[in-house]
């Protein structure tokens, strides 16, 4: 077909089933039950809905507006009107988000539904009393930002451009709702920032004051990760971790800390990948493209192996450049 053909059209239906829809719908249905049956110990949530990613992205706006009013919020925000705002704005959030959060703890029972709202209820109480707390931690890691990156001319600049910031700002906001007991609605408004930044951050990894992800595209941050205060990371970076034996449990493996702990003041170059519970520790610098395995004690520097060139000749031979396990 050429550039310039339009394609030809499906032929019209024959009958009643010409695709044989019903034949694939009645495998389909077979499919749900075999899995419903030998997965039972996997609850399927979505018997009475799910939450929404579409009104939890909603819900995040809203949050980053009642926030950061005059710079996350709409254009016709002023200070003369911004209290107005944020009060509008909380009232509308926090009611979608109870909706959401009813939806994660639906289940099919009716004394389980009502508890479920109420437990809804407690939640958002709670966390919406952690607002002001998440808002000063942001500041911090704005700071943080504004003070690391010397093309950062103004917070405005970091706040309204930096994905590592928009990021940030997804993962206090979910870290917070994750500790409370809503890991499903956490984990979507992280994802929700992940799809938009290429920036993954589990909810439940914990990450301490003027945290700054520089640049930040295929950065990595494991569910049980611990990152102090003050740590810089750029782009590409995982805090992982290994891989279970195939034949090991799932369960433990699960319930086990595994991806790194990286004390305060740490920086870890672009590319660096530092897997299991393994420790950073302070005041260390990783350098980029680093395969870290082990932990490094305080004020460590860890490189690649770099090429050894002696007055301006390259080596040898290509094989003589070293590479693989980083250097201590």
């Amino acid at each position: 077909m050429t550039i310039e053909q339009e394609p030809r059209t499906a032929p019209a239906p024959e009958g009643d089933d010409f695709w044989h829809v019903g034949e694939i719908v009645r495998e389909l249905a077979e499919i749900r039950q075999h899995w419903r049956t030998t997965n039972s110990q996997h609850a399927e949530h979505g018997v009475e809905g799910f939450p929404s990613r579409v009104r939890l992205a909603k819900v995040a706006d809203e949050l980053c507006g009642a926030l950061f009013p005059l710079r996350l919020g709409p254009d016709f925000v002023r200070r003369h009107n911004e209290d107005t705002f944020v009060t509008q704005s909380l009232q509308i959030a926090l009611s979608r988000l109870q909706a959401q959060l009813r939806q994660e703890f639906a289940y099919s029972g009716e004394a389980e539904r009502q508890a479920g709202e109420q437990r809804a209820d407690a939640i958002v109480l709670a966390f919406s009393r952690q607002l002001p707390a998440i808002r000063r931690m942001l500041d911090l890691d704005l700071e943080a930002a504004y003070e690391g990156d010397p093309s950062a001319r103004s917070l405005d600049e970091v706040l309204i451009c930096y994905p590592g910031l928009l990021a940030i700002i997804h993962y206090r906001l979910a870290h917070a709702l994750h500790g409370l007991g809503a890991p499903l609605v956490a984990r979507i408004l992280t994802e929700i920032a992940h799809g938009t930044t290429g920036i993954d951050i589990h909810p439940a990894a914990q990450i301490g004051r003027g945290f700054f992800i520089d640049h930040g595209t295929g950065v990595v941050i494991g569910e049980t990760a611990v990152v102090g205060d003050h740590v810089r990371i750029y782009q590409g970076v995982t805090l992982g971790a290994k891989a279970y034996a195939p034949d090991g449990s799932v369960a433990a493996a699960k319930a086990s800390p595994r991806h790194p702990i990286v004390e305060d003041d740490v920086v870890i170059y672009a590319g660096a990948t530092i897997l299991g519970r393994v420790t950073i520790g302070k005041g260390s610098e990783i350098g980029g493209n680093v395969w870290l395995t082990h932990g490094v004690p305080p004020y460590s520097m860890v490189y690649q192996a770099r090429e050894n060139v002696v007055s301006g000749k390259p080596p040898a031979s290509p094989h003589s450049i070293k590479g693989g396990d980083p250097l201590n």
